[in-house]
């Protein structure tokens, strides 16, 4: 059995939990996404920019109601690379004997 690399970037468990979210809903702010994953701030920023760094999402802020903003949505590529990493994932347990 071949298996495939796991892509490094989203092999994060808060990376991934990120872009899990994005790809049921395409965009989300900062606050929700720290809501939904429990992380604090600082770190959540830290892999917002990573992601933002491998390009699988966009990073835009903007003020809404006189307060910074801060929205991520997902790429073309982000989309793909978890597309990837989803099959890579099912082809690890595929091989698993029942």
């Amino acid at each position: 059995m071949d298996f495939k690399d796991l892509d490094p970037v989203l092999h994060s468990q808060l990376r991934l939990a990120i872009m899990s979210i994005l790809m049921g809903i395409g965009e989300a702010e900062f606050t929700l996404l720290k809501e939904k994953t429990n992380a604090t701030a600082g770190n959540l920023s830290v892999q917002i920019n990573k992601l933002r760094d491998a390009e699988y999402i966009t990073v835009i802020k903007q003020f809404k109601d006189h307060y910074p903003q801060t929205v991520c949505k997902l790429t073309a590529t982000g989309k793909k690379a978890f597309e990837n990493y989803v099959a890579a994932i099912q082809s690890y347990l595929g091989t698993v004997k029942k």
